[in-house]
């Protein structure tokens, strides 16, 4: 698909639950949110059915998102289901990490092709803080698992917060010196609980890890992944290190993606509220036609860019991990 700007549109991320086993605290507040009920959810095949839907029309990657995706059962049958689909080139997930070790293998056999893990943090201590719930053990044995697993990428995604862990950076780069891992960092966007928090702008943390590694050799884009990062190759390093600046340099203008909500909201922007309601067109006895034209023509008014400077109010964005915001 291509929107009114040009923007081919070839990469969906698919929440399957909005249900976390953390409580992060630039992501939602300590006593969590309201969850969907069980019937609001999309079932597996209505997620299925959909995914045939995107794939006709020209979407050939797919991210599987939550809240933490781990946390449904039958994430990797699903994951599995999705790699059987015509047109269908890619399935990554997201997740915090906490169940990765004990479901990696299933994962693995299902043809995943990418996992992400958030790690905001290698100290335990700062990390049972920002998670409230989290045990970083847990993290870093899910890490180590899909390190050693088949699966082709494995990234991490820091979110670097100012007087929190902006002392861990160099370290936690370190973590691609010796292993083909990916470690990117993300700007935290004012949106939801993160509008509390100052970002530290991408630019600032490139310059302390050349200061510290020697200048960084940019990559191509998209060499490491299907969205917004930019890689670098620092000197020395197998792996690689990805900056994701939402707020200091916008990537509007190349966003290839579209997201869906657990409770089928099809969303074309994250900074935006609104969405188009294809829950109900699915139980409503939409053909997959009416749903491709649906689709298509919203699509058609996917906004030019966020406003994330404005930094509007916190409903302007769904819940999820922020640190999951990339590619």
């Amino acid at each position: 698909m291509i929107d009114k700007f040009q923007r081919y549109i070839d990469y969906i991320r698919i929440s399957i639950t909005d249900r976390c086993n953390l409580r992060c605290r630039y992501c939602m507040p300590e006593q969590g949110l309201p969850s969907i009920s069980h019937d609001e959810v999309l079932s597996y095949e209505e997620l299925l059915r959909l995914a045939r839907v995107f794939a006709a029309l020209g979407v050939s990657k797919y991210k599987i998102t939550g809240g933490e995706p781990l946390v449904r059962r039958g994430c990797a049958g699903l994951v599995a289901r999705l790699k059987e689909l015509p047109g269908v080139e890619q399935v990554t997930l997201t997740t915090n990490g906490v169940l990765l070790a004990e479901q990696i293998a299933a994962l693995e056999k299902a043809g995943l092709d990418a996992v992400n893990i958030s790690l905001d943090t290698l100290k335990p201590d700062k990390f049972r803080y920002i998670s409230r719930l989290g045990d970083l053990s847990r993290v870093l044995a899910g890490l180590e698992a899909a390190l050693a697993s088949g699966i082709p990428r494995v990234k991490t995604n820091t979110v670097p917060q100012r007087g929190f862990n902006d002392d861990e950076l160099i370290e936690i780069a370190q973590l691609a010196r010796h292993d083909p891992l990916a470690v990117r960092f993300i700007e935290v966007m004012p949106i939801g609980e993160g509008s509390q928090y100052q970002p530290i702008d991408n630019t600032e943390v490139l310059a302390l890890l050349e200061a510290r590694f020697g200048a960084f050799e940019p990559l191509a884009a998209h060499i490491y992944g299907n969205g917004p990062a930019r890689h670098y190759q620092p000197p020395g390093f197998v792996g690689k290190i990805g900056l994701i600046s939402a707020v200091s340099h916008a990537f509007c203008s190349e966003c290839n993606r579209l997201r869906l909500t657990a409770d089928g909201k099809l969303k074309l922007c994250l900074y935006y509220n609104d969405g188009v309601d294809l829950r109900a067109a699915l139980r409503g006895g939409s053909s997959d036609q009416q749903l491709m034209e649906l689709i298509a023509a919203a699509v058609m008014n996917k906004p030019k860019q966020h406003d994330f400077a404005r930094q509007q109010d916190a409903g302007n964005a769904e819940t999820g991990c922020m640190s999951g915001f990339g590619g």
